[in-house]
């Protein structure tokens, strides 16, 4: 049953990866389409910590070798770049999908594995805090390199999108005054659970094909 659990595992991590892809280019979309860059900077942040924690978990305890997150955040920047490079194609402007600066966080959940000598409950506990407070900070990157949101937004209108998100005003500061505390706290918090999840799935991987 080896070659079933091996072939299960490696599928789990292409679809992890793919959706993770598909979910960077809905949460950018809103961040970087529309004028409400700020606030939805931390959906953005929650939603790439608990994606990169629940596959890199999963993955690093699966093999047991500290390293293999940054593997898989490689991997799914990658795959970010190639549909990048597909929307630029389709003639969507070059920010419309922000690439997540995915690979120092998987480093610090290399490290905390490392560290505390493949420790599962430490690589839950401190890796999962330590990938939901810096991922926001290494991600402010792409807000101050993206062009105004509101500029793009205005420039390439989305045919699809509802009459209620068409841009009218900016909303920069409204919601939250600093997005990155925020998302850094939010995700910071949810991280860990997810991070649960992903060495939960490890366990039922193993006990589904024993």
């Amino acid at each position: 049953m080896v070659w079933l659990r091996r072939t299960t595992h490696y599928l789990f991590i292409v679809v992890v990866a793919v959706n993770s892809t598909l979910l960077t280019i809905n949460a950018g979309d809103y961040i970087f389409y529309t004028d409400w860059a700020w606030t939805s900077f931390v959906i953005f942040s929650i939603s790439q910590s608990t994606m990169l924690a629940v596959g890199a978990v999963y993955y690093l305890l699966f093999t047991g070798v500290p390293g293999t997150a940054t593997y898989y955040a490689t991997i799914m920047t990658i795959y970010t770049w190639v549909a990048k490079g597909a929307w630029f194609a389709l003639g969507y402007p070059y920010d419309f999908v922000a690439v997540p600066v995915w690979i120092p966080s998987a480093m610090l959940l290399d490290l905390t594995y490392w560290a505390t000598r493949r420790n599962k409950h430490m690589l839950i506990l401190v890796g999962g805090t330590l990938v939901g407070l810096s991922l926001p900070l290494f991600n402010m990157i792409n807000l101050l390199l993206v062009r105004d949101p509101l500029e793009v937004a205005f420039k390439y209108p989305r045919p699809t999108l509802p009459p209620y998100m068409t841009p009218i005003e900016p909303q920069v500061g409204k919601f939250y005054n600093s997005p990155v505390a925020l998302g850094s706290g939010a995700s910071a918090v949810l991280t860990v659970p997810i991070a649960a999840l992903g060495a939960k799935l490890n366990t039922w991987t193993y006990r589904w094909m024993a």
